[in-house]
């Protein structure tokens, strides 16, 4: 009977320490350098409750990337960041990435309605680690020609990432 006790207590004391282990493990990071999709069928307001639990630990800020799937400078934003290893380096180290979702199967209204109107798409947010709407930015501004420019793109990202010290 002890030993079937102590059986039953070093079962549970490993589950509740996998349970518990599961509970605390930190979100990985995403790589800015691989293209992740704009998904209709994700939860921005969950994704940027994870976000601020990412940025609230490492000191960073918030960006949402506001898209789809359907819209070719999204692309063409993506993959800038894939073609300038620089830019999305200082990006990974200064902000947590959010990609929310404008579609016909998911506009995402409700979300978006909290934040200034959208002119056109790709369209960035800036939030403070905590959440809170700090800037809102229109790719265009951010273009050369038919490309994102290298110099516009990096200012924009310096002059929002949180200042050293903070």
């Amino acid at each position: 009977m002890k030993r079937h006790m102590l059986g039953l207590l070093v079962i549970a004391s490993l589950m509740f320490g996998i349970t518990l282990a599961q509970e605390t493990k930190e979100v990985p990071k995403k790589d800015v350098t691989e293209r992740e999709k704009f998904d209709p069928a994700r939860d921005p307001e969950k994704d940027v409750q994870n976000a601020i639990a990412i940025a609230a630990k490492t000191g960073q800020r918030i960006v949402l990337d506001v898209g789809g799937e359907w819209c070719s400078w999204c692309h063409k934003l993506d993959k800038f960041f894939q073609d300038n290893k620089d830019v999305s380096d200082f990006m990974q180290k200064n902000f947590v990435v959010v990609k929310v979702n404008y579609s016909k199967e998911n506009k995402n209204e409700k979300f978006l309605s909290q934040y200034p109107k959208i002119p056109g798409y790709p369209h960035l947010f800036v939030l403070e680690s905590t959440g809170k709407f700090l800037h809102s930015q229109g790719s265009g501004d951010l273009e050369s020609g038919d490309h994102h420019d290298h110099d516009k793109v990096f200012e924009f990202l310096k002059k929002w990432a949180p200042k050293q010290g903070s």
